[in-house]
């Protein structure tokens, strides 16, 4: 799914809205817009989205840093419920409105379980579970929206769902890591000793972690007291690795590729806890929980055939860019690829080929494919690469040039 379809995000919620409501209230006509006469002859409700807010709690909060904030919206809506042609105040119309309310007001109204396709894409990106609450629904407010050519006050209620959002489509703003020749290869690891001390003590506890990014490979170092006793390990995530080196201040693991490729753990920020084994009884105690994060490792960035060109002038280009590394996002995974040339991000991706099932241990490749709308004009670009709000220390470059 991506970040673009949500400009249809408030349609794609009332749809979801007309579509559970039938579904919990057992009232199929249900229509959208101005509470005036009903449109048919039978039992009916009608969906009015009567105001859009903002939801004050999240302005200014990005997806991720560096991106422009989305817009974070609330929709208020007003439900009215029919009996007949033009009958709201009947008995009848009572009870399908009680039918409408009740069906509000289930938890799993606006889950996206059946939901049609189009409504996933939109609602599918949004980070947080859309909320319903019931607002009052005053005489006066009534009268205000129901002002027009039928000026009668139908009895109706009111509530809201937060937080809808729209995305922004301006590119984030990347810039290169700092400290990082990207004009070198990466620097080979060197072996460190291991040493085992054993003393009593109720447990290793952890003050520090350094880096605080890794990548696959790396040898981390954590920071504390007791952490130079005997049967230690240390958990990233789902994920336990061996120690390398220990001191009562100082412990050292190695984020093994091979276990790491064995496991479901995908590039982001996880949990980092160091595991003791009791001896005697097999039990394990853990440590406090410190916060690491496990950056993507992207190493080769390729064009796959030949660069298409979009006549111009300017001349633009587009092609299918394979990618590879490690830890470069799973299908379910915040994936973004931008196009970053003269201090600039010129374009970003977020949608990927799919891959295949199963996925390869790990997700070593990702493959771009741009349409002709996405060209950019010709030039050698530097690729930045983020899963999950981690970014790659490597920024390999493409060069798009057509024939």
């Amino acid at each position: 799914m991506a970040l673009a379809d949500t400009i249809n995000a408030i349609g794609a919620v009332t749809d979801l809205l007309k579509t559970r409501i039938a579904f919990f209230s057992g009232i199929p006509d249900i229509s959208a817009g101005r509470p005036e006469k009903s449109t048919g002859a039978n039992d009916h409700l009608n969906l009015f989205l009567y105001e859009i807010g903002f939801e004050p709690f999240l302005k200014n909060t990005a997806l991720n840093e560096g991106e422009k904030p989305p817009l974070w919206m609330v929709l208020k809506y007003l439900l009215t419920a029919f009996h007949g042609t033009d009958d709201s105040d009947s008995i009848q119309a009572h009870k399908n409105l009680g039918a409408a309310i009740w069906a509000v007001y289930q938890d799993d109204l606006l889950t996206l379980k059946g939901a049609s396709a189009d409504t996933v894409k939109a609602l599918g990106p949004n980070p947080e579970n859309l909320h319903v609450t019931f607002n009052e629904a005053p005489s006066d407010l009534l009268g205000k929206l129901m002002q027009g050519t039928d000026e009668k006050l139908r009895l109706s209620v009111c509530f809201e769902v937060r937080p809808v959002m729209i995305a922004s489509g301006a590119p984030p703003n990347l810039s290169l890591l700092v400290g990082v020749d990207y004009t070198l290869p990466p620097m080979a690891l060197t072996p460190k000793p291991v040493g085992l001390d054993v003393i009593p003590s109720m447990g290793p506890f952890i003050s520090e972690i350094s880096p605080t990014g890794f990548e696959v490979g790396e040898e981390v170092t954590l920071r504390g007291t007791d952490l130079h006793l005997a049967n230690l390990s240390v958990m990233l995530g789902p994920v336990e690795l061996p120690v390398t080196m220990q001191r009562p201040d100082e412990l050292k693991f190695n984020v093994d590729p091979a276990l790491i490729a064995a496991s479901p753990i995908s590039a982001g920020s996880h949990p980092v806890m160091v595991v003791l084994t009791l001896t005697g009884t097999g039990k394990r105690r853990t440590s406090n929980m410190v916060i690491g994060n496990l950056v993507p490792t992207l190493n080769t960035a390729t064009i796959a055939g030949a660069v298409s060109i979009k006549p111009g002038p300017p001349r633009e280009a587009f092609a299918t860019i394979d990618l590879g590394g490690r830890l470069l996002g799973a299908d379910a995974d915040d994936v973004l690829l931008a196009f970053y040339r003269d201090g600039t991000v010129i374009r970003v991706f977020d949608v990927f080929t799919p891959q295949p099932a199963p996925p390869p241990p790990g997700q070593p490749s990702k493959q771009l494919v741009m349409a002709s709308a996405d060209a950019i004009g010709e030039g050698d670009y530097l690729m930045i690469l983020r899963v999950n709000g981690q970014q790659a220390p490597q920024s390999p470059v493409v060069h798009l040039f057509g024939p």
